[in-house]
């Protein structure tokens, strides 16, 4: 069997950026960001569109918890994008297929929505599982979009393309599969067009799905 080279989770730098500890940065910036009432309302703090030490903080912690740099507490655009996402996902509910864009005759299938950074595992039109969050492809390196199939699975997967492991790693589509990362799935820019997964997630992803299963790709990755 020749083994695909895989697309990574992000770069080494990226890679070490994200799994830097959960501490505080050495400065926080007092400037008020043209998303500062979105970020208050978004972190349960007062909304009054000032920037405070305290709304710094959460802002801050935030940016780190998510690995979004720089890490100064500032609500641009880059934290309130990872911010409405997120509110995106939760609102996709119980019912991550309504507007049926994913096929609901192939049985068993895996459903990816760029759009809303989106997986879930159906049979049919019965959810199985999810939805959860994923971090596809940055731009010049999207996850291509439609109907694949499951074609090569690796449990300790090792990128030698980006000397990077990829656990769990289902492939679909030339080098992009699904895997779990060590950092954050909501990251900016993204993958180098694999579908990155929190481990809990891709492991479950692991049982439930095998060769031959259907994947379907779909929409389009805000930014890209």
């Amino acid at each position: 069997m020749v083994v695909p080279l895989a697309m990574a989770a992000a770069s080494p730098a990226q890679a070490a950026t994200a799994a830097q500890p959960t501490s505080a940065a050495s400065s926080c910036t007092t400037s008020t960001g043209p998303y500062q009432k979105q970020a208050e309302k978004f972190l349960g703090r007062p909304v009054d569109g000032r920037q405070s030490r305290a709304d710094c903080l959460a802002i801050q912690k935030f940016q780190i918890n998510h690995g979004i740099s720089p890490t100064i507490g500032y609500a641009g655009p880059v934290t309130w994008g990872v911010m409405s996402l997120i509110n995106t996902q939760k609102a996709a509910g119980h019912d991550p297929n309504a507007a049926r864009k994913c096929p609901t005759n192939k049985g068993r299938i895996a459903c990816v929505d760029l759009t809303r950074q989106l997986s879930w595992v159906q049979d049919g039109s019965r959810l199985v599982y999810g939805p959860v969050p994923v971090r596809t492809g940055r731009d010049r390196y999207e996850t291509r979009t439609g109907l694949k199939k499951i074609y090569w699975r690796d449990i300790d997967h090792w990128s030698t393309l980006y000397d990077v492991a990829m656990p769990y790693s289902q492939f679909f589509d030339g080098g992009q599969a699904f895997h779990s990362i060590a950092g954050s799935v909501w990251s900016p820019p993204g993958s180098h067009g694999c579908v990155n997964m929190r481990s809990a997630d891709a492991k479950k992803y692991w049982s439930l799905l095998k060769n031959g299963d259907d994947v379907y790709v779909y929409g389009r990755k805000p930014g890209t």
